[in-house]
């Protein structure tokens, strides 16, 4: 048989930078290269690595790993405040450089892109080029520091599973046709979409390898899963491609751990209510409108404390906030002395054109934001105006029932796994890098 039907039919090319927020301090920072490093989002031992740098990984440390555990564990180890806007700079910039070399499919998170491979790149040796090729144009135009893991396949779930084979900096080809032989050093949690409880369903069904979820019928893996997603899991695995419908998301959520000064209730109240006009804007940025919120803390040295209340369809942050501080108010009838962590979550979104319907709730819709028609739009409106004033100048320029200060002084915007912040979140923040510091050139002469 000729060896060219032998070969795999290329098609996403994946992409995982390395301890990503770990390898921009190093990058932005010489003085951070080759050492131990955790990025941290408040300076206290009592806070968890949000990621760790692979000198502090050969010690065991990573994210997670709570900060004094981890000094034990790497007497040596350098901690560093986050700056996400570093972060998200450096993202738009490695973006615009793959984009040199091949369109991006889909960002799929702050560190991870895919890109659909097409024509030539359809070959392996073309294909393996393409990832030498980009990683060095990295390397060369945005900063030597930021490693990357690549992996090709058949498919996403391949490509993604090929990218965390071998990292650091490794390039790997999985080919579905030397499944699952390729994959017998994994384990059952190495592939995305397997955690703790759904590998526990699958060792009570007897599975507790690849090559035995490999084998099963794709009948017997929806079953596992309980749904046609089991289904779609096995046929990924087996190298198809599968169809997946865009999911928007059924909540918008805010947290945040708060720093010592931040602590006192009337400091933390602050600190939720800059939360929830953050998720409100987010909620109108994707055209949503939400019918329930919740609102949890986690009180310093005690448990967690939450509540949550349902209402007429809402977009505005004037009708959120009343319902905000009746729900603030509800939750800390106790007075907890100090709050460690406040988070706040916008449920049951609707489409901002979806038609307007009667209550279900009206007497609680009366008590907390009875308002004219009139009133309501205008409320609406303003929201808008805000998000616009916010987008050009900065999330500081304006703020609604709070001054400049108040709130302000916990880091903001953070980074969650599937959406990227917009530059102008960072505004007034102090958390880009300087272009001088993000400038590999700049950087590699001061080292001379």
């Amino acid at each position: 048989m000729n060896s060219m039907f032998l070969l795999m039919h290329c098609e996403i090319l994946f992409i995982d930078f390395n301890s990503y927020f770990a390898s921009v301090e190093q990058q932005l920072n010489p003085a951070l290269r080759g050492r131990p490093v955790a990025v941290v989002p408040i300076m206290t031992n009592s806070t968890c690595a949000i990621a760790a740098s692979y000198e502090a990984k050969a010690f065991g440390v990573k994210t997670g790993t709570n900060i004094g555990d981890a000094k034990r564990m790497c007497p040596g180890l350098i901690c560093v405040m986050a700056r996400h806007g570093a972060y998200v700079e450096y993202h738009n910039r490695l973006v615009e450089e793959i984009d040199k070399h091949i369109p991006i499919l889909k960002e799929e998170s702050i560190d991870e892109m895919s890109c659909q491979l097409y024509g030539r790149y359809h070959e392996e040796a073309a294909a393996l080029e393409l990832a030498r090729r980009i990683k060095a144009g990295i390397t060369r135009n945005v900063g030597a520091h930021l490693g990357s893991s690549i992996g090709i396949s058949a498919n996403r779930f391949l490509a993604k599973v090929a990218s965390d084979m071998k990292k650091p900096h490794g390039i790997t080809l999985l080919d579905p046709a030397k499944m699952p032989g390729c994959l017998s050093g994994l384990k059952l949690r190495d592939l995305p979409g397997i955690g703790e409880r759904m590998e526990t369903r699958l060792f009570e069904k007897k599975i507790t390898t690849i090559e035995q979820l490999y084998h099963c019928a794709p009948k017997q893996a929806a079953a596992i899963w309980g749904s046609i997603e089991g289904e779609r899991f096995w046929r990924s695995l087996h190298g198809e491609k599968v169809d997946r419908t865009e999911n928007t998301g059924t909540m918008v959520t805010h947290s945040h751990v708060l720093a010592p000064a931040d602590r006192p209730l009337s400091c933390a109240e602050n600190v939720g209510r800059r939360l929830l006009l953050k998720a409100a804007s987010r909620m109108r940025e994707i055209q949503m409108k939400a019918t329930r919120m919740d609102l949890s803390m986690h009180v310093e040295h005690g448990d967690w404390q939450a509540g949550g209340t349902k209402f007429q369809p809402l977009h505005d942050s004037f009708a959120l906030l009343k319902v905000f501080d009746h729900l603030w108010k509800k939750i800390t009838e106790e007075r907890p002395a100090r709050i460690k962590k406040v988070s706040v979550a916008l449920h049951g979104l609707l489409p901002i054109s979806a038609p307007e319907q009667l209550s279900l709730f009206p007497e609680e819709d009366d008590n907390l934001m009875s308002r004219t028609e009139e009133k309501r739009r205008v409320h609406e409106k303003l929201s808008q105006l805000l998000d616009k004033v916010t987008d050009r100048y900065g999330r500081n320029a304006l703020t609604l029932g709070l001054t400049k200060k108040e709130g302000a002084s916990f880091s903001g915007v953070k980074i969650a796994f599937t959406r990227i912040p917009k530059p102008s979140d960072f505004e007034g923040m102090g958390d880009l890098p300087s272009k001088t510091a993000a400038n590999p050139t700049s950087q590699t002469r001061g080292l001379q």
